[in-house]
């Protein structure tokens, strides 16, 4: 038989022979032969994000899915090979408009836009938005990339360069993300980009099943496939076997003898020289199980008999909100309304996969990690390890998206045992459907809510029961479920408040942080409570909601009296002529905490180093995964020192000592805000005293935390109540047609100080987005304990062409503890859409819609 013909094509203009396997994707051919880190891998090959979009003989076509016989005679071309002035048009009008927040989707989105200029170089922002149907953006909801391609379009169709912003970078103007125009064009690398000299591969084997015992692992099948070189197992850990960032119960690896709680646990890792050797083998691993019956309703979880998920039973929590006498409340109402609320369990969908890479040190391991918490890696591997904390460095890629679902160690853990173990640098991918299968999902609950308010419309109680899936694992579980319980009045004041809380254990998915943490569900039945509330008692919808919303002086649900900064009803403000000008339009009211409170410490550490005169270094501990968390670090020393923000450079790792907690609870901006202002003071004494040139060399500390909140539900032994140090506050008004569809989301936010206009509008734009897909569309159902598909086009998110237009309106209430005023800004833009959406459908159909996703 005569040898296959050659591929003959050219890459960036650059002639190329291939003569492998003609049925290999382009994609693993451009990253795994040529080192072509530009094209990403988000989805392959379900073809469902278009990371991997790259042009084919002047065509955008999804490299993951064109096979190398399709490229014969072909020029393919990555964003390497754009002209220089169209590289620099994109990279340009993308940091200019704040159209990348992680950046992960946009360098296959610039090869489409790039594309549809060519053939439409004056085209609509509709003809932007189906454009980019065929790509998925977790981040930006879409409004900035859409002015982002056209603002590149008007440049090079007038030939002119795009009009760079030079800003001063204090507080308040439209500095250009930080670092941001390598990510654009793809340069910046994320993990999955990153290799070593003399790197190996690792791939997982998960379980079979939701609940088995795990009788014997059989890896001989595994060790005889080519390039296999190890397979570890549990017997391999020689330190902690189980992790976690509150409650230690997760296993990194499942051993012999051991019960499996759900199909995302890994009973062994293989170890290869390439990354499908080591996938091929891992599908070669026998196990052996006892299949036993899986727990998967937490409702039969709670009964008594019930299998245990856990030793230690199958709540994994109980929190509660307590103030006055909502029974005898209700009495003296002359409106009660009482439903059932329930919400989904829907999956995070970062663009970016999970993935690490560690290498060996003289006296321990290096950790690449993408997670949301570099200092909480340390401590779980240092343990994993049996190893000081010294000995394990871990050094931020800035990811791909987080959203919460990066807090747990995933593929770190494991990734770090392999290197240490065989002393030569590991990576771990993992696919999209393992990525689905393994990391925690925003909590599903079923929350029965009661609330009265008087004759007048004046809130008088609310009393509910939330009950909340948290899967096999406790991840952060409890502190959603006491998050959840702690916002289940909303932004408003109720006096008598009885609400129960209960996380429990199943066999399901486990259930973690996802944006928003408890606050948007509630909120969901609360929101909605409110509207029929208004309908019993023919109230307006607006003045019921200004009249009850909370002020100065008023307590929470936990009782918490806020002293300052309160923007409930600025908000509504904002939106008051929007929304009654409306024919159909849907309201609802957010508040979401700054900082995790409840007793526990909140703190950020920032280092300022004088590299030289014109380049200046500082470290923080905060995850930059879209959100800006750099930037803002940036704007905070330019605003204190008044030097330009180009000198500045950021970095986060753990050897640099600014230790921080996890990346969560809207608190980056906020805690690294407060430490560069401390690290700044000596700094400009400095400044003033010695100036830059001689500074070279000087370091400076700076810090800030808040240890003063307290815990719900306990006795807080005279202490004021104070369950968080500072909230953020919001009105969305979503406005529909005749027919239901959404025309456009108006959103008011109290950010407290706009720190930096387009990245807070991104937020706000990204967040709704991501909300609208929460109410309508997203879902991720469970059959056996297994999702029904593990497809990223079932998820359901929301494409630019189902977009609505979004408008954002930034309202500034001072915070009394945010650095300049500022408050959170990440988790608050979604957490009062599903209810608004809600309320806006009932005004065209009167249909009340009580269960998430509601499916126009």
């Amino acid at each position: 038989m005569s040898a296959a013909k050659p591929v003959r094509f050219t890459l960036n203009g650059a002639p190329r022979e291939f003569a492998g396997d003609p049925a290999l994707s382009l994609l693993r051919w451009l990253r795994d032969s040529e080192g072509v880190i530009t094209a990403k891998d988000g989805c392959s090959p379900q073809a469902a994000c278009g990371c991997c979009t790259v042009q084919l003989s002047g065509k955008a076509v999804l490299s993951c899915v064109t096979a190398m016989a399709k490229v014969d005679g072909g020029a393919v071309v990555t964003t390497e090979g754009l002209a220089p002035e169209r590289q620099e048009a994109f990279a340009e009008a993308f940091a200019k408009c704040g159209g990348a927040q992680c950046g992960f989707c946009i360098p296959g989105i610039v090869m489409r836009a790039d594309a549809l200029l060519r053939g439409t170089p004056d085209p609509s922002r509709d003809d932007v938005a189906r454009g980019l149907n065929q790509h998925l953006c977790r981040c930006t909801g879409y409004v900035k990339i859409v002015d982002s391609i056209l603002e590149a379009g008007r440049a090079l169709k007038a030939g002119v360069k795009v009009a760079a912003l030079k800003v001063s970078g204090k507080v308040g103007t439209r500095l250009p993300k930080f670092d941001i125009k390598d990510a654009v064009l793809g340069r910046r690398p994320y993990v999955a980009d990153m290799s070593r000299p003399g790197m190996v591969h690792a791939a997982f084997k998960l379980s079979d099943h939701p609940r088995a015992k795990v009788l014997k692992i059989d890896a001989a099948a595994a060790l005889r496939m080519p390039g296999v070189e190890r397979v570890l197992t549990a017997a391999d850990v020689p330190g902690a076997r189980r992790i976690g960032l509150i409650v230690q119960d997760w296993p990194p690896l499942v051993g012999e003898g051991e019960l499996t709680r759900y199909v995302g646990d890994v009973l062994a890792v293989v170890v290869a020289a390439t990354r499908d050797q080591a996938r091929a083998a891992a599908a070669e691993v026998r196990v052996r199980y006892e299949v036993l019956e899986p727990v998967l309703d937490m409702f039969q979880a709670l009964k008594p008999g019930a299998p245990l998920v856990h030793e230690t039973g199958n709540v994994l929590s109980v929190s509660k909100a307590k103030k006055g006498d909502a029974d005898a409340a209700f009495k003296d109402c002359a409106f009660v309304h009482e439903a059932v609320y329930k919400t989904q369990m829907i999956e995070h969908a970062y663009m970016e996969p999970e993935a690490c890479l560690a290498e060996p040190t003289g006296k321990g391991v290096r950790v690449y990690s993408q997670s949301q918490g570099v200092y909480e890696d340390r401590r779980q591997i240092a343990g994993l390890l049996k190893l000081p904390e010294s000995s394990v460095e871990v050094v931020l890629v800035p990811n791909g998206g987080g959203f919460g679902g990066k807090e747990d160690l995933s593929v770190q853990g494991q990734a770090a045992l392999a290197a240490y173990l065989m002393m030569k640098p590991v990576k771990v991918e993992l696919s999209r459907e393992e990525s689905i299968l393994l990391h925690s999902k925003r909590h599903p609950l079923h929350m029965e809510y009661k609330v009265g308010c008087s004759k007048d419309g004046e809130l008088r109680a609310v009393k509910a029961r939330i009950w909340g899936d948290s899967g096999a694992y406790a991840s952060v579980g409890a502190k959603v479920l006491e998050r959840a319980a702690g916002h289940s009045t909303g932004a408003y004041y109720v006096p008598n408040v009885d609400v129960e809380a209960t996380a429990v254990y199943t066999n399901n998915l486990p259930c973690g942080a996802m944006r928003g943490f408890g606050a948007n569900q509630a909120t969901f039945a609360m929101e909605c409570a409110v509207d029929e509330l208004c309908e019993l008692g023919d109230f307006d919808r607006w003045k019921f909601r200004w009249a009850n919303a909370l002020t100065e002086g008023k307590s929470t649900a936990t009782g918490q009296v806020l002293a300052k900064g309160v923007g409930v009803r600025a908000t509504l403000e904002a939106v008051e002529q929007r929304f009654k000008a409306a024919e159909r339009a849907g309201i609802a009211c957010g508040i979401k905490n700054t900082g995790i409170g409840n007793g526990m410490k909140d703190e950020g550490t920032a280092r300022i180093f004088v590299k030289s005169p014109t380049e200046i270094e500082l470290y923080h501990g905060w995850t930059e995964m879209g959100q800006g968390c750099d930037t803002m670090a940036v704007h905070a020393f330019c605003e204190e020192t008044g030097l330009a923000p180009e000198l500045v450079k950021v970095r986060v790792r753990t050897a640099d000592e600014a230790p921080a907690g996890m990346t969560t609870a809207s608190r980056a901006t906020s805690l690294i805000g407060n430490a560069v202002i401390d690290a700044c003071k000596p700094f400009k004494a400095d400044l003033a005293r010695d100036g830059l040139a001689k500074m070279t060399g000087r370091r400076y500390l700076g810090s800030w935390a808040c240890d003063w909140t307290t815990k719900p539900g306990y006795d807080t032994h005279g202490k004021p109540i104070c369950t968080h140090y500072s909230y953020s506050y919001a009105t969305q008004v979503v406005i529909v047609d005749a027919e239901g569809r959404i025309s456009e989301v108006v959103a008011a936010h109290d950010a407290g100080r706009v720190m930096n206009p387009t990245l807070f509008e991104g937020q706000i734009e990204g967040s709704v987005h991501m909300g609208l897909g929460y109410a309508l569309t997203e879902d991720l159902p469970l059959v056996k304990g297994r999702p029904k598909s593990l497809k990223f086009r079932d998820l359901g998110i929301l494409r630019a062409k189902d977009m609505p237009k979004v408008t954002v309106i930034g309202v500034e209430v001072p915070d009394e503890f945010g650095p300049y005023g500022a408050k959170g800004v990440g988790e608050i833009g979604l957490v009062p859409t599903a209810g608004a959406v809600a309320n806006a459908l009932y005004r065209v159909d009167k249909v009340r819609r009580r269960v998430l996703p509601m499916r126009r």
